[in-house]
């Protein structure tokens, strides 16, 4: 199946295209991405469609640099979650580590290692991306992202050597401003060369306290090394149930398949899609009903019902009451 990525991956797509005087909207939708997918950092779209349109911008406005300043604009936050554990992890060892441990929590066509020999350290960054022709910028814009990482770090004391299995542009302005002037070009591997000592710096920030509930917050939420399609899909309908556009095309198009294919593989599970939407609905429905502070008519935009009426049929329907008798009695019943 074709690799997946956070949306936040494309984070100040639409400010760099307007500022070389490009259309993001049309770029995206050429691509087969629908702008509304950049309002919210944790939807699940296809990788291979985030290498194109990354490339179609590139080649629009003539610029060879254009996922490396994408790179520029990235923040740790955009990782999600792991930002979290990132952020409290005692050493830039550390960080990596977390970072390639969870590099699935947010892009799957990735895959980044660690090597150490004697003084050098390597990281060795690719991208799994079957079917793409070209894919330059956007192992400029993850290796430019790992780099904004460490120097976010590190700052001044890092030292390091940026390599590209890619030839060199025909302008290294960008590249020197983000990456600084110890490039490699037709290299063997992408990635960044480090001082094996630069791995203990000391992450003067970290609070092993918090370290400690990061760590198990991101493992409450990390992937499996395989999720199943089941649970693929139900993570895309809980990020599209709000947008009121959660149907089964919709679904498919997010995971770069057809949807009888997705029906398919869901039905070897014995699901379908209805059936699945349904019970990610009542798994959400008691986690936000029971949140008094929560107004049920914003309960029932999040579950994707399109009034507060039709909210309250399925609700009656799953649970044998009403959302407000639920909150009234302080507990659920069953479901019938």
């Amino acid at each position: 199946m074709e690799p997946l990525i956070r949306s936040a991956a494309l984070t100040g797509f639409p400010e760099l295209c307007h500022t070389l005087g490009l259309d993001p909207h049309a770029l995206l939708r050429h691509a087969g991405l629908n702008a509304h997918v950049l309002a919210d950092q944790d939807r699940w779209i296809p990788a291979l469609a985030v290498a194109h349109v990354l490339e179609l911008s590139a080649d629009a406005c003539g610029r060879e640099d254009f996922g490396l300043r994408l790179a520029e604009l990235r923040r740790l936050s955009n990782l999600g979650p792991v930002s979290l554990l990132v952020r409290e992890e005692p050493n830039i060892r550390g960080v990596l580590q977390v970072l390639i441990r969870y590099e699935r929590m947010y892009n799957e066509a990735l895959r980044a290692s660690l090597h150490e020999a004697d003084t050098i350290a390597t990281l060795h960054i690719a991208l799994e991306l079957p079917g793409a022709r070209r894919i330059r910028q956007a192992v400029e814009l993850v290796v430019g992202a790992y780099h904004q990482v460490l120097s976010e770090f590190l700052g001044h004391r890092l030292r390091r050597q940026v390599c590209f299995t890619h030839a060199a542009p025909a302008n290294l302005e960008t590249h020197h401003r983000v990456l600084g002037t110890d490039l490699a070009f037709r290299t063997g591997f992408n990635g960044i060369v480090l001082a094996a000592r630069t791995l203990e710096a000391t992450n003067t920030e970290a609070d092993p306290i918090l370290r400690r509930y990061a760590q198990q917050y991101v493992e409450s939420l990390a992937h499996t090394s395989d999720p199943s399609d089941t649970e693929r899909v139900r993570k895309i309908i809980e990020v599209l149930l709000p947008t009121g556009r959660c149907t089964a095309n919709e679904v498919a198009r997010s995971m770069g398949i057809d949807r009888r294919t997705v029906q398919r593989r869901l039905a070897q599970s014995g699901e379908t899609f209805s059936s699945l939407r349904n019970a990610t609905r009542h798994d959400l429905a008691q986690r936000f009903v029971a949140n008094d502070r929560r107004p049920l008519t914003e309960v029932a935009q999040l579950l994707g019902f399109t009034s507060p009426g039709a909210f309250s049929r399925w609700f009656r329907d799953q649970f044998g009451i009403s959302p407000s008798q639920w909150r009234g009695v302080g507990q659920g019943p069953s479901a019938s």
